[in-house]
């Protein structure tokens, strides 16, 4: 319990990573926590699409800085990229779902070694012309909602203190 009390509790998101590509055995441990996140009456509505090519990488990138107005990198120069999506068709749960998957991917991340960060706007990225030709490209149909972007790495940068956390955040009744 310890352990994976100290994973949740020293995670942190990185902005800032090497090239450096992660290894193939640290990545199918991340998937596999992925895959079993819990899922609204066990429908399992997400799919991980892992993007390791710079080009596709670059692309995505530039599609979510669209979506911002800006012209940087929010992808942070991170060389894989895990885009979590979910079909609105099987459960009314989905964007849970899908935010329970990021979140494992996150924490085993961490537990194996990588650095990570949740990256947002995936919803409207694939809710676009361009966006929805990936799905299609990647078989994937237009019930299936962008529910973040799940870069990960080895950061090249000091690593975050956690803030504080606030007094209030438990209330018990």
């Amino acid at each position: 319990m310890k352990e994976a009390l100290d994973v949740l509790k020293n995670r942190r998101s990185i902005r800032k990573y090497r090239k450096e590509q992660i290894t193939e055995e640290q990545l199918e441990q991340i998937l596999e926590a992925g895959t079993w996140a819990p899922t609204g009456m066990g429908k399992q509505s997400p799919v991980m699409v892992v993007v390791q090519k710079q080009e596709l990488i670059q692309k995505l990138s530039k599609m979510n800085a669209a979506v911002m107005g800006v012209d940087t990198d929010p992808f942070y120069g991170a060389p894989t990229v895990i885009v979590v999506l979910a079909d609105k068709s099987l459960a009314g749960t989905y964007l849970e779902d899908g935010s329970l998957v990021m979140g494992n991917l996150l924490n085993a991340a961490y537990a194996v070694g990588v650095d990570s960060c949740w990256i947002h706007r995936a919803r409207e990225v694939f809710q676009t012309e361009e966006g929805l030709a990936l799905l299609k490209e990647w078989g994937l149909n237009e019930n299936y909602v962008g529910i973040g972007n799940c870069i990960l790495g080895y950061r090249d940068c000091e690593y975050p203190q956690a803030k504080p956390r606030k007094e209030n955040y438990v209330i018990r009744v």
